[in-house]
């Protein structure tokens, strides 16, 4: 008999939710039994800012043991993974993609026009914050770290001290808890994380018949979405703590299918908010991202991007994805 694939994943209720499903999702297929393989990162034992830990650190424990073949392949959460290459690994399958915007989480079932000034609102990203801040209500937005689980306790805990968390809905849905969800956030508010939602299937490159075998997973339409955010975001030079945010939307143009990409550099406080689109085929999908980002440095994304690393107190990133 074959030997189970060695899929390794984060320990996180999300994670392993993640990797089961694209687990039975393979085989059911291609008839191959995946096992699932815990892997810790260096984010799981910190509960250091991320944006002190730096990029990708909640991935490169995954990838040292792909790089070491003590697992066959991987899933990350998109978001989390570096703009950059990394050598000898593929990213051979980006599955459909659950709803990339962001839901909020309020007490009383309210939503956020419900909420009054000085609401105090948890979030982990420094995207969330700053796109907060920008709408001008006057809330108080602390940030937070934790799983799901964690973030939710804060607001329908017995020892809940926030009004409100706002979280990634696509995180909720994958663990069963999209009916805690008071309202999903349009993108016109709350822009999402470039590739917020979507999960990337990587393995080694030099392992053909897995590379094939993956491609299985692979949703054309998904992947042009996050080439596009990505793109943007690699050519801004921001990780993926940056108050930077991207919503890629395909859909049937008079000349066949295209991207609607739209991108925003907000600053921490919410002072500065460049807002920007730009529309193109799915072959151009890098293109269209490099060609977005290049036209919010013009307008100054450069010089907002500088005072990331000087938010000041209660702006920090502090989670990870979920």
């Amino acid at each position: 008999m074959t030997a189970p694939l060695r899929l390794g994943t984060r320990g996180s209720v999300l994670a392993l939710a993640q990797s089961g499903h694209v687990a039975e999702a393979l085989t059911a297929a291609t008839g191959r039994q995946v096992e699932l393989v815990e892997v810790v990162t260096a984010g799981d034992r910190s509960t250091a800012p991320v944006q002190r830990l730096g990029v990708g650190v909640f991935v490169s424990a995954l990838r040292d043991a792909l790089t070491a073949g003590e697992i066959d392949f991987a899933v990350h959460s998109y978001k989390d993974l570096p703009t950059a290459v990394a050598s000898g690994l593929h990213i051979a399958a980006v599955p459909p993609r659950e709803d990339p915007r962001d839901a909020l989480v309020a007490t009383g079932g309210r939503t956020l026009a419900e909420l009054p000034p000085g609401a105090l609102i948890g979030t982990g990203a420094l995207r969330r914050i700053a796109q907060l801040h920008a709408l001008g209500m006057q809330f108080e937005v602390t940030p937070i770290r934790g799983n799901i689980d964690t973030r939710l306790g804060r607001v329908l805990g017995p020892d809940a001290d926030l009004d409100a968390v706002v979280l990634a809905r696509a995180g909720l849905t994958r663990i069963g808890r999209a009916d805690v969800i008071t309202e999903t956030l349009d993108p016109m508010l709350m822009l999402p994380a470039p590739a917020q939602g979507a999960l990337a299937v990587e393995c080694r490159a030099d392992d053909h018949d897995l590379v094939e075998l993956l491609a299985r997973l692979d949703h054309a339409p998904s992947r042009a979405a996050v080439t596009a955010e990505r793109a943007l975001l690699a050519t801004l030079e921001a990780g993926c703590s940056a108050p930077v945010a991207a919503y890629g939307e395909l859909a049937e143009g008079e000349a066949g299918e295209e991207i609607y990409l739209r991108g925003a550099v907000i600053s921490p406080d919410g002072s500065r908010d460049l807002r920007l689109s730009r529309t193109g085929t799915p072959a151009d999908a890098a293109e269209i991202g490099k060609a977005l980002a290049a036209e919010l440095l013009e307008l100054g994304a450069d010089s907002i991007l500088g005072q990331e690393g000087h938010a000041g107190p209660g702006t920090q990133q502090l989670g990870s994805t979920e």
